[in-house]
C-alpha cells in the first residue's frame, strides 16, 4: 500500500492534483486544508498518502499532515461515511475545529458541509467522542499559504471547487461575491467556504 508520496507537483485543480514522482503523474485528491498549504506547480511536493482499492480502481488521498490522515481513517470508521464525504469534512472544518466540534457536541457545526445532514452530524458527533480527542495533538498556528495571481482561471478554479465539494452553482456564486478581483484560489476557496459556513 502507498504510504507518502513525494514528487513534483504537476497540476493544482481542487479537489485533485497530480503529482509527478520519476516519470509516474499521481492524481491525488485532498481536502482544501492540504490544498491551501500546496506549493506553487514545478516545485516538490509530499503527502501523507491513504491508499483506497476498489473494485472500480484505485484511489489516493493526500494530506499534509499525519493528524489530517489520521482524522480522515477515524471519519472513514463510521457507518454511512465514505472518502468523498469525509474529505468535505476535512475541506469544512480544520481538524482543531472538528476535534472541539466533536468536544463539545456542536452539530450545527456539522450540518454546514455538504452532504452532512442531522442524523449523520449526530451519528459523527457520537462514533468520534472517544476516538477523536486521543489522537490529535494541538495544531493551532498552522499558517495558510496565499496564493497571488489575478487570471480569471482563478474564479473558475474556485467555483469548481466549491461544487466540487458539494454546494450547488447558486450557494457557490452567492459566497464569491464578495471575494476581491486579484483574490489567489487557494485564498479565494477559504473566504468563500468561511461565507458559506455563515449562511
Amino acid at each position: 500500500m502507498i504510504g507518502r508520496i513525494t514528487g513534483t507537483l504537476l497540476e493544482k485543480n481542487p479537489p485533485r492534483i497530480l503529482v509527478d514522482v520519476h516519470g509516474v503523474g499521481y492524481e491525488i485528491d485532498v481536502p482544501m486544508s492540504t490544498f491551501y498549504n500546496l506549493p506553487a506547480t514545478g516545485t516538490t511536493v509530499s503527502l501523507h498518502i491513504h491508499h483506497v482499492v476498489r473494485e472500480d480502481g484505485h484511489f489516493l488521498f493526500g494530506f499534509a499532515t499525519d493528524e489530517e490522515r489520521a482524522t480522515f481513517r477515524q471519519l472513514l470508521k463510521v457507518s454511512g461515511i465514505g472518502a468523498r464525504m469525509a474529505l468535505a469534512v476535512l475541506s469544512g472544518l480544520s481538524v482543531n475545529d472538528l476535534a472541539q466540534a466533536v468536544a463539545l457536541q456542536e452539530a450545527g457545526r456539522l450540518v454546514k458541509i455538504p452532504g452532512i445532514g442531522k442524523k449523520t452530524a449526530e451519528r459523527l458527533l457520537l462514533e468520534l467522542r472517544d476516538k477523536l480527542g486521543k489522537a490529535l495533538p494541538n495544531m493551532a498556528g498552522v499558517r495558510l499559504a496565499a496564493a497571488p495571481g489575478t487570471a480569471p482561471d482563478a474564479r473558475s478554479d474556485i467555483l469548481n471547487a466549491l461544487l466540487a465539494l458539494g454546494y450547488n452553482e447558486r450557494e457557490a456564486l452567492s459566497a464569491m461575491k464578495g471575494l476581491a478581483e486579484e483574490v489567489g484560489v487557494s485564498d479565494g476557496i477559504r473566504q468563500a467556504l468561511k461565507a458559506l459556513s455563515k449562511g
